[in-house]
């Protein structure tokens, strides 16, 4: 039951009033570079603009955007959606961002948005955060409900600010995010980079605990993480007295989601290699407590490192129940338990890693599993201009997007023990100078070699809430 955690990034703000002219004659005051802008963000209906000021020489703004609810009935509820702008130029292309989850805090810059110098529009998932409706009512949170966010906002920011070209991103669940917006509105945007996205096409068919085994290059790695597991819950009594210490001391609870502390224990002690993997590396290897004279203290802190026990608390898991939701319904969730012969014996909650197991008995999504199945059958009969990134060693690339035959304009790059932060700047070099010059060529600009080199801040490479 693992998922994505957004990333802190801090930007620096530039901003202060422009110096004046010495001169006899009265002083021209500098252009403000907010004000055309904003004459042209307030010509969209049901925008609201919330703060604005001035970045790196750029205007950025924070704004709200009339939603529907639903979008199957725009007259009835409505909710104000939140949206992030950093304007370069009019005429430069505009990048269509996504963390699939909460809206960044401030100014980022993703990697597609530096190499292409383009303007960049950061929506905030519905149901996360403020973009939530006052009813929430969870059968309005599917894949097609937030396509058709993205769709709305698209077509008023095409007709208002930016009519050239498109491309839309995300990294994990915003990745898997933007090729749902494209599978459902393909002509919104001209191309789409989707970084480490998974596509779970049969939830129950995983191969995700199989590619656990193999990753990395020494298999005595993965036998510590299986020892690690192991002695964790053959030591079971002393973990939960950690455990409760832990959540007094933090003021944790572990019963209104999982039910009791020793089910979240579990959870926690399943997801650990899959989160091992996800965000470390082979040189981590020599972490892992995996032998019988690693102490209690030990196994509970490397958990504590790599999955966090303040996360399966009732507090960590309130903000991913979107997520979870989601998963439960349509996007399919890693079987952490299955094949794990090596616990035979030791679990009591082989669902306690499942995504169903975070959502409130309150909630009862329905599983609906052929919406996988159709954005994987649009995307092999119908899919083109996708550019996708994936990491040699994240398990999230153990069940990818995959072309078909109806594919066209459309590639695939794999980072050489590349975790879940994989992006196209991680790629050797020959295969980073062709999929910079891919995307610039679909968006009508000029080969930017300083950019190809510069490492992006996006949040969207984050611990999933997939994971």
């Amino acid at each position: 039951m693992r998922r994505f955690t957004i990333a802190a990034v801090l930007v620096a703000l530039i901003s202060g009033p422009a110096a004046l002219t010495a001169s006899a004659a009265p002083a021209v005051p500098a252009a403000d570079p907010v004000a055309d802008v904003t004459a042209k963000l307030q010509t969209i209906a049901g925008l609201r603009i919330e703060s604005s000021r001035v970045v790196n020489g750029k205007p950025f703004f924070v704004l709200r955007y009339t939603q529907p609810a639903d979008h199957k009935n725009p007259g009835g509820e409505k909710f104000e959606q939140r949206v992030t702008l950093w304007h370069r130029e009019f005429d430069r292309p505009t990048v269509l961002h996504t963390t699939g989850y909460g809206g960044v805090g401030g100014p980022f810059t993703s990697e597609p948005t530096r190499l292409v110098d383009g303007n960049q529009l950061n929506v905030e998932q519905r149901f996360f955060n403020t973009s939530t409706p006052a009813s929430q009512d969870w059968t309005k949170l599917n894949i097609w409900q937030a396509a058709s966010d993205h769709h709305r906002i698209v077509e008023a920011f095409k007709k208002a600010l930016y009519s050239g070209k498109w491309v839309s991103t995300g990294a994990s669940k915003g990745g898997m995010t933007s090729v749902y917006h494209r599978r459902f509105y393909p002509n919104d945007v001209d191309a789409t980079v989707a970084y480490v996205a998974p596509q779970d096409v049969i939830n129950r068919r995983d191969t995700y605990i199989d590619f656990i085994q193999e990753a990395g290059t020494d298999p005595a790695c993965n036998l510590a993480l299986r020892n690690m597991q192991r002695n964790t819950l053959l030591r079971r009594p002393a973990m939960l007295a950690k455990l409760k210490e832990h959540a007094a001391q933090n003021g944790l609870t572990y019963e209104s989601t999982f039910g009791t502390v020793d089910r979240a224990l579990e959870a926690a002690v399943l997801d650990t290699p899959f989160a091992f993997w996800q965000y470390s590396t082979q040189a981590n290897c020599a972490q892992v407590p995996g032998t019988a004279a690693a102490t209690d203290q030990q196994l509970f802190d490397f958990i504590d490192q790599i999955s966090g026990w303040s996360f399966y608390s009732d507090e960590g898991t309130a903000g991913f129940l979107p997520y979870y939701y989601q998963a439960s319904e349509q996007l399919n969730w890693p079987d952490v338990a299955s094949k794990t012969t090596w616990l035979k014996g030791l679990l009591r909650y082989r669902e306690a890693g499942d995504a169903p197991a975070a959502v409130p008995d309150s909630i009862e999504p329905k599983h609906q599993p052929f919406a996988m199945m159709d954005v994987d059958l649009w995307l092999k009969m119908s899919g083109q201009r996708m550019l996708f990134v994936y990491g040699e060693n994240d398990p999230w690339s153990a069940e990818k997007f995959e072309p078909g035959p109806g594919t066209k304009d459309s590639h695939w790059y794999t980072v050489p023990n590349g975790n879940h932060g994989s992006n196209i700047n991680a790629l050797p070099t020959e295969q980073r100078a062709e999929a910079t010059q891919i995307l610039q060529k679909w968006m009508g600009v000029a080969a930017n070699p300083a950019a190809a080199q510069t490492k992006s801040i996006d949040p969207g490479a984050q611990r999933q809430g997939l994971r």
